[in-house]
Parts: structure tokens; C-alpha cells; sequence
């Protein structure tokens, strides 16, 4: 096995905080950026607004990893609605309808997002 040697100054290690990339939304609900410096993989983040929701969506052909960081809310997942905070990983299906909403009224709540392939949401 080979392991490469990372700098401290390296494009391959992210900030959980900071991941890079480009500010693709920025209103009153989130702020999300997107880091496409690898070919199939695209990192995101969002930081959700207090008491805010993402709009909620599904899509064909593509599953997501969701790392909640920090803050505390609720995800819905198909049917299914549960808590969220920071520490937990959600595992999103292909083709599964999904929301985050931030029941905080004093905090922002923040994921990371991995997903193959190009935005389609």
C-alpha cells in the first residue's frame, strides 16, 4: 500500500469549515459552496440559517452523504423525518425526496455534502 505525504499547505486536505471551492448561493435561508476539484466528486457545504429549511428535493441517478458538523435540526428523508446534529452522518439513497430544516432559533446548522457528479440540484 502507498500512502502519499500531505503539506500542511495541500489542495487534498480540506477545513471541515472551509472546504474551498465556489459560493454557489448566499440569501437569507444558506450559504452553500461548492468544491469540484476532483473529476466524479463534488464537496459542499451549508451552512443553514435559525429556523430556516433547504427546499427539498430528489434526484435520479445520484446518492449523497450528508456530515452534520455542527448545530442540531431535522431531516427528512422520503417518509421518514428524524433529529439531526453535529456529529451524525446521513446517507442519502438515489432517487430519495430529502430536507434539512435548522429548528434552531439562535444557530446556523452546518453539513457537508459529498455527491457524485454534477449539481443537478
Amino acid at each position: 500500500m502507498t500512502y502519499k505525504i500531505l503539506t500542511e499547505d495541500s489542495d487534498d486536505k480540506l477545513n471541515v469549515y472551509d472546504i474551498g471551492g465556489v459560493t454557489v448561493k448566499d440569501n437569507e435561508t444558506y450559504r452553500l459552496k461548492d468544491n469540484t476539484t476532483l473529476n466524479n466528486l463534488v464537496v459542499s457545504s451549508t451552512e443553514l440559517k435559525a429556523m430556516q429549511s433547504t427546499r427539498g428535493h430528489k434526484h435520479q441517478g445520484q446518492e449523497e452523504v450528508y456530515h452534520f458538523i455542527s448545530g442540531y435540526g431535522k431531516m427528512e428523508l422520503d417518509d421518514r423525518q428524524f433529529h439531526v446534529k453535529g456529529g451524525d452522518i446521513v446517507l442519502i439513497p438515489d432517487g430519495s425526496f430529502h430536507r434539512v430544516h435548522n429548528t434552531s432559533e439562535h444557530g446556523a446548522l452546518y453539513f457537508v455534502c459529498v455527491f457524485e457528479g454534477n449539481r443537478n440540484h
